[in-house]
């Protein structure tokens, strides 16, 4: 397959991006699910914006720096501030449909923010901005979107039969075609990795199962840097599940907007206790929450807290929360008279492939937005509800570039038709199907038990290192298994598992302080003199 620009990943930063760069050219969009399957898709609480005149740049700005504890790059923050307010205009362009009050779009608050800023379709906003591009898309013939293809690895120069003398290039990538299970070598001019987090990583987590990593593993691979992977964001309220189903990875999230409307954490016996770790108490930002509730569960012996929301009324519940009234009614929770048990879990990867203002990554013609991404935004931490924000701009920055380079010279990829039969066909030879299937389940499985005993909401060097041992034996175990058997999805998706919990705990070894959603008990404080940096990773060649 031949196309101008290569989009992998089918969520709010892949999709906004493919309809712009559908008027430069061809774009094809691959996705390992349905289309319609992404981490945007589940994101309840909305998109971080200043639309009052009681709001300001400066503020949002500042709210961002200081839930990022130091690690920010104000140069990023201040792109994604000031662009917010277009953002939400092109989105109501495209037919996304939020919640307003009085005929005005209706601003939410959440953890850390200073005003009321959170545009929101009542509590499945990703779900709706999801629907409107996908619409849209739907439209138009510049734009195809191929499900069920799996990409496994960026082509780069070791993939091309006649060397170009360019090291650091990507040309496409090769895909596994999940429904002929064939492998596909997709040739791009512009390869864009749009490809979401990694939240898949640890046992408990709000995402939804296709969350494996694969871009940021696969750009790791590729020679790319990968930035700050130490800070996993954990939302500190997912429901609580007594007997979990072992079929479906993915827990239900209690969007932070139901705090920012009036809800109050609660120890089991029904005490408050966030007074006792911040002033902003409840509305504190997600990594002291998170490990507020953890000291509270680990103090008390109990498995989770509470999160009392009957306060908030009947009536805003049912209108502006329905998709989690109805979920905790089904189990059998009526939270306008009960409260909700909640835990934290993996929530969001606020490292991952470093990139500049534009979206470039360290490779030509490889540029990466979203989830996927460490752009500088977020820093330490991040701020509930910019992540779809910085998605956005930066799908924006991305086009205005390859937009401005195409205008200088179209063709600046060279002749894609001469790299495709350049580049090397996928070569299974030597390979078998195997049954040690195994393997693979109680990989996966040792890898989530790891990541969320040894590197979770508190960390000790002790507990990294132990973890980075036994990561790094399955890393070895993993690479050769797949050298000799045929691939598949379950495989590749263990491949690019264990490479990412490898990359998070060898960046948390590195980090010897505290800091955002980096806990140490062994370094409980902050140190600036030698840590107000990214923690880079190479990949040695």
């Amino acid at each position: 397959m031949i196309t101008d620009f290569l989009i992998i990943g089918s969520g709010i930063a892949g999709l906004s991006l493919a309809l712009k760069l559908s008027r430069l050219g061809k774009v094809v969009i691959i996705t390992k699910k349905k289309k319609a399957d992404s981490n945007t898709n589940y994101a309840q609480g909305g998109i971080a914006a200043v639309m009052d005149l009681n709001d300001s740049f400066e503020l949002h700005f500042k709210d961002t720096i200081d839930c990022g504890a130091g690690l920010c790059k104000p140069e990023s923050v201040r792109k994604i501030v000031y662009e917010g307010p277009k953002s939400i205009a092109e989105l109501i362009e495209t037919g996304a449909r939020f919640s307003k009050e009085k005929g005005i779009l209706k601003l939410g608050k959440e953890g850390g923010h200073s005003r009321s800023r959170i545009i929101h379709s009542k509590d499945l906003t990703g779900k709706e901005i999801e629907r409107a591009y996908l619409a849209k898309i739907s439209t138009n013939k510049n734009i195809k979107i191929c499900e069920y293809y799996f990409a496994i690895d960026l082509l780069t120069e070791k993939n091309l039969e006649k060397k170009s003398g360019n090291k650091d290039s990507c040309y496409g990538i090769y895909a596994l075609n999940i429904k002929t299970n064939k492998v596909e070598k997709i040739i791009s001019h512009k390869t864009i990795l749009a490809s979401g987090g990694a939240g898949q990583v640890y046992m408990h987590t709000t995402n939804p199962g296709i969350a494996t990593g694969d871009g940021i593993a696969m750009g790791y691979r590729a020679g790319c840097c990968i930035s700050n992977m130490e800070f996993i964001q954990f939302h500190p309220t997912s429901f609580y599940e007594s007997d979990p189903d072992e079929n479906n990875p993915q827990v239900f999230l209690i969007s932070e907007a139901v705090r920012g409307a009036g809800a109050v954490l609660k120890t089991t016996d029904g005490k408050e206790f966030m007074h006792k770790y911040d002033r902003r108490k409840s509305l504190a930002p997600r990594d002291i929450v998170a490990r507020a509730i953890d000291n509270e569960m680990k103090k008390s012996g109990a498995p989770f807290v509470y999160l009392d929301v009957t306060k908030i009324g009947n009536d805003i519940i049912k209108k502006d929360f329905p998709n989690i009234y109805k979920y905790c009614l089904g189990k059998g929770i009526d939270i306008t008279k009960e409260m909700i048990p909640v835990v934290p879990a993996a929530h969001y990867t606020c490292g991952g492939i470093k990139t500049d203002l534009n979206g470039k990554t360290k490779l030509k013609n490889l540029f990466a937005s979203g989830e996927v991404t460490m752009t500088g935004v977020h820093g330490a931490n991040r701020l509930a509800s910019n992540s779809l924000l910085e998605a956005m701009v930066f799908s924006n920055a991305i086009y205005e570039y390859i937009k401005t380079e195409y205008e200088k010279n179209r063709n600046n990829g060279g002749n894609i038709n001469r790299i495709y039969s350049n580049v090397y066909d996928w070569n299974e030879e030597g390979t078998e199907n195997t049954e040690e299937w195994i393997l693979i389940s109680h990989n996966r499985k040792e890898i989530k038990n790891i990541m969320s005993d040894y590197v979770g909401i508190v960390r000790n060097t002790i507990r990294l290192e132990r973890a980075y041992r036994r990561v790094k034996m399955m890393k070895d175990e993993i690479r050769d298994f797949y050298k000799k058997t045929k691939v598949n999805v379950e495989l590749l998706e263990l491949r690019n598992l264990v490479t990412v919990a490898y990359l998070i705990i060898s960046s948390a070894m590195k980090r010897k302080e505290s800091r955002g959603l980096h806990y140490m008990l062994d370094f409980p404080n902050k140190n600036d003199n030698e840590f107000l940096r990214d923690t880079d990773i190479y990949k040695f060649k």
